[in-house]
């Protein structure tokens, strides 16, 4: 992390090195098994929606973390679930977003550390460890990544926009699978992008390099750390569904109204 001069209270400090110390930690449990032919690979429900020994490795790291630092706290874990405890503070943990690009040996993936304080997110941190670089916030503090200070500071102009998306693991039972709005979307941008990993989307557009980003049917382990990141960079984040899991829009304030049109 590049050295910034932050006015962070004791409190908000711990958390975040907490974070960047099980995201670094859990980031070379992932780095060692990448590419490995012994991944031990699962179906959860689908062929599309998969989970690998890596991920597991990497939420033992960060829960045995979690359990002996913060024993009093919650915890909300993409391969764990809820442990539905009732606390001021709970931990929403993503131990490998972007887990069928990891599979596959493409190298666009990150662990996600979000942090609630009575329901609000109060910490969003996100690493890739194959590119080495962190992006993290605190509310009321800013958002912050491998260069410094994050501003979404994009394109005015829809046709000049890189965007990004992606397509709910359901897309093949269900026709409200993104693919029409993706038509829509289209023919209107520069491009369109596919990452594959969520809190990677949302730092993206944080760092200015995206100018937007939607998604349906997310987990609250997906979008709760780059939101905040999104957010406190300036850019325009709405959650703007409320059928279909998590239905996230994020985008520079310049093409935000024009490109929600054509996604809501």
């Amino acid at each position: 992390m590049k050295d910034m001069t932050i006015d962070l209270t004791p409190q908000e400090q711990d958390f975040l090195q907490s974070a960047r110390q099980m995201g670094r930690e859990a980031g070379e449990v992932l780095k060692k098994h990448f590419r490995r032919r012994d991944l031990d690979i699962e179906d959860k429900g689908s062929a599309y929606d998969i989970v690998t020994e890596a991920d597991k490795g990497s939420e033992r790291i960060i829960l045995d973390y979690l359990h002996s630092r913060y024993p009093d706290h919650a915890i909300l874990s993409e391969e764990s679930g809820d442990d539905h405890r009732q606390a001021q503070y709970q931990w929403v943990i993503d131990p490998l977003d972007g887990t069928v690009n990891y599979s596959a040996g493409i190298a666009t993936y990150c662990i996600s550390i979000g942090l609630k304080a009575e329901g609000e997110t109060l910490m969003g941190y996100v690493y890739a460890p194959s590119l080495d670089e962190e992006f993290w916030a605190i509310k009321g503090k800013g958002a912050y990544g491998p260069y410094g200070r994050l501003e979404a500071k994009g394109t005015t102009e829809l046709q000049r926009a890189v965007i990004s998306t992606g397509f709910p693991y359901d897309k093949a039972t269900n026709p409200d699978n993104n693919l029409d709005r993706f038509a829509q979307v289209m023919p209107r941008v520069r491009g369109i992008r596919r990452l594959g990993s969520a809190a990677m989307d949302l730092s993206y557009v944080a760092a200015g390099w995206l100018d937007g980003y939607w998604e349906l049917n997310l987990k609250e382990w997906d979008a709760c750390a780059g939101e905040l990141i999104a957010q406190e960079a300036g850019a325009v984040v709405k959650r703007y569904r409320n059928d279909h899991g998590i239905c996230i829009f994020a985008a520079c304030p310049g093409i935000a109204p024009a490109l929600l049109d054509l996604v809501e």
